[in-house]
Order: C-alpha cells, then structure tokens, then sequence
C-alpha cells in the first residue's frame, strides 16, 4: 500500500482537521474551534510551498472523496547545539500524526511517517523525537523509537 505524498498548500485545511483529531484523541474531547486553527493554517500556508521549509507534512488522501485526507505525519527540523551523539545539532521533531476514525487501521499513518522520516534523514537528522499516545506507540517502536530517560515538562503562559 503507498498513496503517499508530501503536502501542498491545497492540503492546509485538511492538516488542520486532522491536527484537531489527534488533539482530540489525546485529550478525551474534540478542541475549541479558536485561534489555534487560524495561526495553524497560516503557518501551514507559508510554510508547505517551500521545498526547502523546515516544516513537512506528508498525506495520504482520503478513498473516494476527493480534497479528504485520510492520514497525515507533520513534523520539523530543529537546529540545536550539537553535542557528542549528534555534532550537527540538527533535530526532528514529528508533532502530528493522526488518521482520520474513518481509515484507522489501514496502515496510512505508518507510510505517511515512513515518508517523513525519509524526508528527515535526507536533510541529514540523526534523532528524531515524538510524544507517543498510547495507541501508537506500538507503531512508533515498530519504527525504531524508544522511550528517553528525559522528563518531559513544560510551562504554559506569559512570563
């Protein structure tokens, strides 16, 4: 099975919809519709044009209906500083893989990640990191990955 593709701009609101399953999925809850949606789709408009963008996405359409999209992986090339394991700094991070309900267990999110780690280790990234839900993280250990020491944290807000 492949059907595969690398994103165009035409695909930037079907990105969206998707971003909002996974959310979704994550959280227990579909998201509020906000201004999450508006700055994403600009974000994906300015940068999926770009061959040489650090942003990818990869797709696979929807059967049968046109302008759907039924998987996508989306993700970016960081630059950090280098050390011992990775002098390059450069890093991969894939912040969205999500199947549409409608086409789970078809293998489409499995090619659309393939495909964007081709696209990584073209640009030359050694580590690629991702938080795993716990319904892919057997495809994503499938794919290589496996669980950090590191503690992941973060802080929300202003200053």
């Amino acid at each position: 099975m492949s059907g595969v593709r690398r994103a165009s701009v035409d695909d930037a609101r079907e990105l969206v919809r998707l971003r909002a399953v996974m959310l979704g999925a994550l959280d227990g809850a579909p998201p509020e519709p906000g201004e999450w949606q508006h700055t994403a789709l600009r974000t994906l408009r300015r940068q999926l044009p770009d061959p040489e963008a650090d942003l990818a996405a990869y797709v696979v359409d929807a059967p049968g209906r046109p302008g759907t999209l039924a998987a996508c992986a989306v993700g970016v090339v960081d630059l950090r500083l280098g050390g011992p394991a990775d002098p390059s700094g450069r890093s991969g991070y894939v912040f969205n893989v999500a199947t549409d309900p409608a086409y789970r267990r078809r293998g489409f999110s499995r090619v659309c990640l393939g495909a964007l780690l081709d696209w990584f280790a073209e640009r030359g990234v050694r580590t690629v990191e991702l938080k795993a839900s716990p319904e892919g993280e057997p495809l994503y250990r499938e794919l290589g990955f496996r669980p950090t020491s590191m503690v992941a944290m973060r802080r929300d807000g202003g200053v």
